[in-house]
């Protein structure tokens, strides 16, 4: 399964969130997904597709971001 995500390019991030957020993320969909892979992207909008998972797959791949959005304070320094 290949995750994409996208942030639109004028939302103001921190110096190296990107690579973070894609380090932090990567490792929690580790967990829940075997053969999961990863790409966060810069684009004109924000935007998640998930290539060759289930369905279910989206919903837990949307959770898993908002949990780590949700906990940067703990990993992101």
């Amino acid at each position: 399964m290949k995750v994409a995500l996208t942030i639109d390019q004028n939302r103001k991030l921190p110096e190296g969130a990107l690579l973070a957020l894609q380090t932090e993320l990567s490792k929690r969909l580790q967990n829940e997904f075997e053969d999961c892979s990863m790409t966060i992207l810069r684009t004109g909008m924000d935007g998640l597709n998930i290539y060759g998972g289930a369905k279910e797959a989206k919903n837990t791949v949307e959770e898993k971001l908002q949990e780590t959005w949700g906990s940067a304070d703990d990993w992101f320094c």
